[in-house]
């Protein structure tokens, strides 16, 4: 079977199962779960082809996250713009400055990303705080108004589960072809070796910095879609430790493996609600499963599980032969 075929059946595979959950699913709780899953998927698909392709790492997602939740909503709120021209005017608006701070420091060797992606991200939080007249401060930001299809609002957790996933759907489509592209094939090339890559005529500069405008792009989209959804925001939501855990799901998933970042995203999003019950062990066993993960898994768990099936099918394959 071909790579683009087998890609193919297991996005219709994906697809059918996003399209028969919502028959199976019962109750508000369990969508909205399954609607954060996609908001963190499209913070993770980014993420890691930034990571798992350019092969630099960014602790400032959540910035952009942030940026694409407060601008949407200060715009749609307090300045009644409409919502769906000001969620792509944000979106590309993020991806400028995302290329405008990458430029100096994707030239520069080291984690010189790691350490200007976090001092963004620390500067936008302190803003968002600060800033009271905009932003609410440390209360929040209340009352953004719901996105609309025509007249139709889109309100609720079932309905929004049928904006998220189908949007979740083209953009992981769109990056599956994008890292079977040409500039897949670039953005490997910097991640294996990057002088080699530069010297084979590959432009390195370029392709790495329009790669993390593209990543902190669909970060800004679920922010954005984040904001309308829940119609509440605060700071909170947007620190440092946001980053770290949409770098963790990244890891935890599989590194350069996009199939495996919905996966971590999946985990990762419902293991806290899952050990909710459990609210005195909560930290202490999720700790314990996501130190398992990385000793027992270590090239990510979808890779890993992927692992253990084909060992199993070829030893069962030599005891029938």
């Amino acid at each position: 079977m071909s790579k683009t075929r087998k890609k193919w059946i297991s996005f219709c595979a994906l697809a059918s199962v996003v399209a028969l959950l919502p028959l199976v699913v019962k109750g508000s709780y369990y969508l909205l779960v399954l609607n954060i899953i996609a908001i963190n998927g499209l913070v993770v698909l980014g993420l890691n082809l930034l990571i798992g392709f350019a092969g630099q790492i960014s602790l400032g997602h959540a910035a952009f996250f942030g940026m694409g939740a407060y601008l949407s909503a200060i715009l749609t709120a307090t300045y009644n713009a409409p919502p769906w021209p000001t969620l792509v005017l944000v979106m590309v608006f993020t991806g400028v400055v995302a290329y405008v701070l990458g430029v100096p420091t994707l030239r520069l060797a080291g984690h010189y990303l790691v350490m200007a992606t976090l001092g963004f991200n620390i500067i936008l939080y302190i803003l968002m705080v600060q800033m009271e007249h905009w932003t609410g401060g440390p209360s929040g930001f209340a009352e953004i108004p719901p996105l609309h299809l025509g007249s139709f609002p889109i309100q609720g957790d079932f309905n929004f589960y049928w904006l998220i996933w189908p949007l979740y759907l083209i953009i992981f489509i769109f990056s599956l072809n994008l890292v079977d592209s040409r500039v897949g094939r670039a953005l490997r090339a910097i991640h294996e070796n990057e002088l080699v890559a530069n010297a084979m005529g590959v432009n390195t500069e370029r392709y790495k910095v329009i790669i993390f405008a593209i990543s902190a792009a669909y970060a800004s989209l679920a922010g954005s879609l984040y904001a309308h959804y829940l119609s509440f925001i605060s700071p909170k939501t947007f620190d440092i430790f946001y980053s770290i855990k949409v770098v963790t799901m990244v890891v935890v998933g599989g590194i350069g493996n996009l199939w495996g970042g919905l996966l971590g995203a999946a985990v990762l999003t419902a293991l806290p609600e899952v050990l909710h019950g459990m609210r005195d062990y909560a930290l202490l066993l999720y700790g314990v499963i996501l130190m398992g993960v990385l000793v027992f898994f270590p090239e990510g768990l979808l890779p890993g599980l992927v692992k253990i099936w084909s060992r199993k099918r070829s030893k069962k394959v030599l005891v029938s032969e």
